[in-house]
């Protein structure tokens, strides 16, 4: 069997939002296919026209060579050897940041196409299960331009998010930093100690609550100052509270911290990971599957946080493809203990609600054990039509 081609999909909502906190509404879909009928699928959250040059573009030198050009004509079942292949072949243009995005949209799609191949889920190909079940916590991304609606609509969502029955949520409190929401800007940390609690109240204490600030604070005494504010409200842990590439400053607010500290979203391939692992800079790593660069890195990422003793919480904003791949990544890690989901009815964007005719299951607040071959989600071939950017 050999890999006949590879198809990109760069797909938007037509109403999307440029200042919006949410890249769910644009996506890169990919798709392998095999001399013997098979296709696999896979996506990555970055921008998709880039990471579909770096895909098609083809090579002109052994140091820098196109992704496509190194998988047609490869067998696909040699997963881990072909990202080895990406990963060494396009290591002038790639290495890190998009050529590892676009590698991840890749190899989760291998991942999919041997899991039909063979027939078996991928997590059995993945090393078989350590958590019998996977958590997802409801990702809850507010609208409004001021902080009574703001509040009014975080509050709401979660209590939606209890009434569908999960049990875990988490708060995006969005509103300071380079990434706040739309022209919400809020200076004084108290007010999202306010938003939080307000959250808290609604819901009650059996629920689990995670906050991201979306690299609110500029150090980490700015941040250990705020996060002292709310830490009283039970919070499982702070996402992304200071810049990616501040790693002696994630050290320190680890060490002082009364609440976890998570991050990982942006970090591309292992050995990103490795620096912060290694300095103390995390309590939760949170490997997006296609951004670390597919399954193949994520399960690696995820091995090295064991070593280390941290948790492993997978981040996921995107559609069903991006959701699946994490559930799988969340069976094979042993210090897993939940994955990112936006809810389908809590999702502003047609591309979460509407892309995939197939998803896995929420069961009592929980996806059980996938059992379909491969990530075990269908593509609506419509809707890949009807976003589809020509």
């Amino acid at each position: 069997m050999k890999i006949t081609k590879v198809e990109c999909f760069v797909l938007l909502v037509p109403d999307y939002r440029a200042d919006a906190c949410s890249s769910a509404q644009d996506n890169l879909v990919v798709k392998i296919h095999t001399d013997e009928g098979h296709v696999g699928i896979g996506e990555t959250d970055t921008n998709p026209w880039a990471a579909r040059a770096m895909i098609e573009a083809p090579g002109t030198h052994i140091m820098g060579l196109g992704l496509t050009e190194m998988l047609v004509g490869a067998d696909p079942s040699d997963v881990e050897g072909l990202w080895d292949k990406m990963y060494k072949g396009s290591a002038m243009t790639g290495r890190r940041g998009l050529g590892i995005c676009a590698m991840g949209a890749l190899d989760m799609a291998l991942w999919d196409l041997r899991g039909k191949v063979e027939g078996k889920p991928c997590w059995q190909l993945l090393g078989g299960a350590v958590n019998p079940t996977i958590t997802p916590y409801a990702s809850l991304l507010p609208e409004g331009d001021d902080l009574d609606t703001y509040t009014r609509i975080l509050v709401e969502r979660a209590e939606k998010a209890k009434a569908l029955g999960f049990r875990a949520v988490k708060l995006e409190v969005c509103t300071k930093g380079p990434y706040s929401h739309n022209s919400l800007q809020i200076e004084d940390d108290r007010e999202i100690a306010k938003i939080v609690a307000a959250c808290r109240k609604a819901i009650g204490p059996e629920m689990t609550v995670m906050v991201d600030v979306a690299y609110a604070w500029r150090d980490w005494k700015e941040a250990l100052r705020a996060i002292e504010m709310f830490a009283d409200q039970d919070i499982f842990f702070i996402e992304t509270p200071l810049p990616s590439d501040d790693v002696e400053g994630y050290a320190k607010l680890v060490k002082a911290s009364p609440v976890r500290i998570a991050a990982g979203e942006w970090l591309n391939s292992r050995f990103e990971f490795l620096e912060l692992f290694r300095t103390g800079g995390l309590d939760v790593a949170q490997p997006d599957v296609g951004r670390v660069g597919g399954l193949t890195e994520a399960r690696r990422v995820a091995m090295h946080a064991a070593d280390h003793g941290l948790l492993v919480v997978p981040h996921c904003w995107k559609s069903a493809i991006g959701i699946a791949a994490s559930a799988h990544l969340s069976v094979v890690s042993p210090t897993c203990t939940h994955i990112e989901f936006l809810p389908r009815e809590l999702a502003d964007s047609r591309l979460r609600t509407e892309l995939c005719s197939e998803e896995l299951p929420i069961v009592d607040g929980r996806i059980p054990l996938p059992t379909k071959p491969g990530l075990g989600v269908t593509l609506d071939e419509a809707a890949l039509s009807t976003f589809r950017v020509q």
